[in-house]
């Protein structure tokens, strides 16, 4: 992959994602926060830039989004890769979902 395809492949996650975020805010903010994962001051901020602020955020250089997920024991539920597996995928995925609104608790 080019310099520039990996800049055009940024740009694109980057309009992707202002745009899911705009309309997951619009529609239910507080659950918003939580799927997202930012403070509802960012939210307030995506929500009101029109659709010529979000093609000019999007065309950045720097990915925009990131990943929530830190830690070992999330990524090990998540892909269910740990010592003790559970064969519960159901469990496992709620488990971590948890534990992510735990932290995102925190954060707040």
């Amino acid at each position: 992959m080019t310099n520039e395809q990996i800049l055009a492949e940024i740009r694109e996650a980057n309009m992707t994602y202002l745009m899911l975020a705009q309309n997951l805010i619009r529609q239910n903010k507080a659950e918003a926060l939580f799927r997202l994962g930012m403070s509802e001051e960012s939210a307030d901020i995506i929500a009101a830039l029109s659709p010529a602020q979000v093609m000019r955020i999007a065309s950045t250089n720097m990915l925009l989004c990131r990943f929530r997920v830190d830690d070992d024991i999330v990524w090990n539920l998540l892909t269910n890769h740990s010592v003790t597996k559970v064969d519960n995928d159901a469990t496992t995925k709620l488990h971590a979902s948890i534990l992510m609104a735990g932290r995102f608790a925190e954060a707040v």
